[in-house]
């Protein structure tokens, strides 16, 4: 004769897949060049993206050492002006 041994009680939990809009997570990434000086991706940061002085600089130590930094996030729609403004001063950068 066969015997089933019982289990504990199991708690089990239950993930939910959720519908995330990526409309809203997305990043200015700004790359690194041998182009533009430290002062001019500083004074854009300032200008196109409204960073303070110090974000402005912690992100150009961060784009001169790492190749790139994501240097705003919003949507699409709220990023495009600001990347365009930032070609439009021969900086490279994307939306990601």
């Amino acid at each position: 004769m066969l015997k089933f041994a019982t289990q504990p009680d199991i708690d089990v939990q239950v993930l939910e897949e959720t519908e995330v809009d990526s409309e809203l997570n997305r990043e200015l990434v700004v790359f690194n060049d041998d182009v533009n000086t430290f002062d001019h991706v500083i004074d854009a940061l300032i200008q196109v993206c409204e960073h303070t002085t110090h974000q402005a600089e912690q992100c150009t130590w961060i784009i001169h050492y790492n190749g790139k930094c994501a240097v705003k996030n919003g949507t699409f729609d709220e990023l495009a002006p600001m990347r365009n403004s930032m070609s439009d001063r021969g900086i490279s950068s994307e939306i990601l």
